[in-house]
């Protein structure tokens, strides 16, 4: 995981509330990069820097949905929170329903903005530590021979070892050896552990 400050990426083509949003949040002790334009945050902000982005929806050219979607097919799940100086219902049941973290009004309450910036910032960590314990477990599952991912997907499913025999065509004997080898590979002692494993890698 990145152990780098989180950064608080802000997108806004009016300079002037840019610099404003930018002192503020600096003053409150954040770290902040300001960009001007969807295009310029989009190639030059880094996917793999933990923070969040607090983006105007009325974007010229790309608007900030576009934003939005842009890092979703891209695989970057990062928290945005949308401003809109002309905030509608349906906008901000589209943004919400979109998986925004917030959507403010501007002129964008102090508050209410580290309020959402907090709450961003908490969803991307729980997200990256996700992320982490995942690619963990499907490393450890690459390392499974095909018979022990076998073995696995039946301890998982909550099947006896003479039931996985059966299943498999071989004697229990085997099975046991191979379930001792899997549990090993995967660092877990019980089969409620090697469960909630299966959980985090969604197998």
């Amino acid at each position: 995981m990145n152990n780098t400050s989180p950064m608080i990426y802000l997108v806004d083509d009016d300079e002037r509330i840019l610099i404003a949003l930018k002192r503020l949040l600096v003053s409150a002790g954040y770290h902040v990069q300001p960009y001007q334009s969807a295009e310029d945050f989009l190639t030059m902000h880094d996917p793999d820097a933990p923070g969040c982005a607090v983006v105007d929806v009325d974007l010229p050219g790309m608007d900030g949905f576009g934003i939005q979607d842009a890092l979703w097919s891209r695989h970057h799940a990062r928290p945005i929170i949308f401003m809109t100086g002309c905030g509608d219902i349906p906008t901000t049941v589209r943004a919400m329903k979109a998986g925004a973290v917030d959507f403010l009004t501007k002129p964008v309450d102090a508050a209410s903005l580290f309020a959402a910036i907090e709450q961003a910032l908490k969803r991307d960590q729980d997200g990256r530590q996700k992320a982490l314990q995942r690619r963990l477990v499907e490393q450890r599952l690459a390392s499974l021979t095909p018979r022990e991912r076998e073995v696995f997907g039946c301890v998982v499913a909550g099947q006896l070892n003479k039931q996985i025999a059966a299943e498999l065509g071989t004697v229990e004997k085997t099975i046991k050896v191979h379930r001792g080898r899997m549990m090993e590979k995967m660092c877990v002692r019980t089969v409620a552990d090697l469960v909630r494993l299966a959980a985090v890698a969604e197998v």
